[in-house]
């Protein structure tokens, strides 16, 4: 059974606001101390014998939140708030901090970084929702949908890498310092299933957007060279029907 190209565009959308959705939470997460922004975090680190630390500390994009029952208690938020816990918006000072952030901008740079990356997968992706609605009726809206989705999904796969790379490595030299350091499945899986979600929505959306395009420009410009020579051939069969005896 053939798929429609509505069918096809609404699939699309589905993976486009799915996508979006992950984006959101991850992107919001620690900036209310409720459910479920207070559970998405990136990393969660022991650290109770930095001085000032509290005993539990987990970075978001937008601060560095407590521990408390299990949720994060953050307070006043920072947009693209950076990882670097020797640094004075961490911890300021280098007191039992890991040797391997002390004396770099690595992390403080990564880190930062990820954010404006995130904007435009943002930006994109919403955009690329709203044409989506046109997809399920348009060639143009598909494509042009598709292309939004594959810009949005660069941008969302930069993010992602950032952010793992740095923050796995931040965890493996907390644990290699003897403080008990774990990643935020929550934010991780988000980010990664979003990644996903915009290669399904871009295959959607292209293929919404071929179906029907062969078979009905070959049958008009099939009628249209018939309806040309048939005309042009009638007037001549006309004369010789005169001529016969």
């Amino acid at each position: 059974m053939p798929v429609s190209r509505a069918a096809l565009g609404f699939a699309g959308l589905f993976f486009t606001a799915g996508a979006l959705l992950l984006m959101w939470l991850v992107f919001l997460g620690g900036v209310r101390n409720s459910t479920p922004l207070n559970q998405i975090y990136f990393l969660q680190v022991d650290t109770g014998n930095i001085p000032g630390a509290p005993a539990q500390a987990r970075w978001t994009w937008w601060n560095l939140c407590s521990v408390e029952n299990g949720d994060s208690q953050c307070g006043s938020s920072h947009p693209d708030y950076p990882f670097d816990p020797p640094g004075h918006r961490n911890f300021d000072t280098e007191v039992n901090i890991p040797s391997a952030f002390i004396g770099t901008n690595h992390y403080f740079l990564t880190s930062r970084f990820s954010w404006p990356f995130m904007i435009m997968a943002l930006f994109f992706g919403v955009i690329s929702f709203f044409t989506g609605m046109l997809a399920m009726c348009t060639r143009i809206g598909s494509y042009l949908s598709a292309l939004l989705a594959w810009i949005a999904l660069i941008f969302q796969i930069i993010t992602t890498c950032l952010i793992t790379a740095v923050f796995v490595q931040g965890r493996n030299h907390f644990n290699s310092n003897g403080q008990r350091a774990r990643l935020g499945v929550k934010a991780f899986a988000f980010m990664w299933t979003a990644v996903v979600c915009w290669m399904l929505a871009c295959v959607m959306y292209c293929m919404g957007g071929s179906i029907g395009k062969r078979d009905r420009g070959y049958t008009g410009r099939q009628h249209r060279r018939r309806g040309f020579f048939s005309s042009a051939r009638q007037p001549s069969t006309e004369r010789k029907d005169e001529v016969a005896p």
